[in-house]
């Protein structure tokens, strides 16, 4: 069997892919105190911008792992009120994560 130039090309790139991976993990950033940073952003964002209403859906569902169905079932509203519920959440969060991030 003959080694033809796209294999000798492909093992080239395999081998500088391999070299890149190593370097970028050799020299990557540690940003550890920028994500200890936004989780104490996130945890005071939770406390002070989110409803109650918001504040439980949410809690339940990314916290404890419901699913909206359960949310609504356990709160007695419709699934898309929970939805629309988890949303408002997040758009309230983002806006005040903004410069956070």
């Amino acid at each position: 069997m003959r080694s033809t130039a796209s294999d000798s090309y492909s093992a080239r790139a395999s081998e500088w892919l391999g070299d890149m991976t190593v370097w970028l993990r050799e020299n990557e950033e540690d940003n550890s105190d920028q994500l200890a940073r936004l989780r104490r952003q996130l945890r005071l964002a939770r406390q002070r911008e989110l409803t109650p209403r918001q504040s439980l859906f949410l809690s339940r569902y990314f916290d404890d792992g419901l699913s909206m169905r359960e949310i609504a079932e356990e709160a007695g509203v419709d699934p898309s009120t929970v939805s629309r519920t988890l949303r408002r959440a997040r758009e309230r969060l983002r806006r005040a994560l903004r410069y956070a991030l």
